[in-house]
């Protein structure tokens, strides 16, 4: 997989913050040059990320992760994410862009995590 760059227009792009249990959180920025910097507890990711420009019929991106670089330190979950590894979800935006759910398939009943936009990210 290899970095996909993005229009700076795509409604994904920017930080996004899920919170979590024991005062730990996940945040994912996604860049349009096709990477993105994740931290979820002590963990520190760098990934290359393929993400489709529109919404399927659905109304899901689909969008594909391979890890290129960590600190092999535990994420929230305490697990420690090997490098290489590729990560297939589906997101649903929600129609504000300040919200999205993160789903195993192209089905509501599929999504297990749903993230809000940081700060001041259009």
């Amino acid at each position: 997989m290899s970095p996909t760059p993005l229009p700076s227009s795509h409604p994904l792009l920017g930080t996004w913050r899920i919170d979590l249990p024991n005062n730990c959180f996940e945040e994912y920025t996604l860049r349009s040059d096709g990477t993105k910097r994740s931290v979820s507890g002590q963990e520190r990711n760098e990934s290359v990320f393929e993400i489709s420009l529109t919404p399927s019929p659905a109304g899901f991106y689909r969008w594909a992760d391979k890890i290129t670089k960590g600190n092999g330190k535990p994420d929230c979950g305490g697990s420690i994410t090997q490098l290489g590894h590729v990560a297939v979800n589906f997101v649903r935006l929600h129609p504000s862009g300040r919200r999205f759910l993160l789903c195993e398939a192209e089905s509501m009943k599929s999504c297990f995590a749903e993230f809000y936009r940081k700060g001041g990210d259009a």
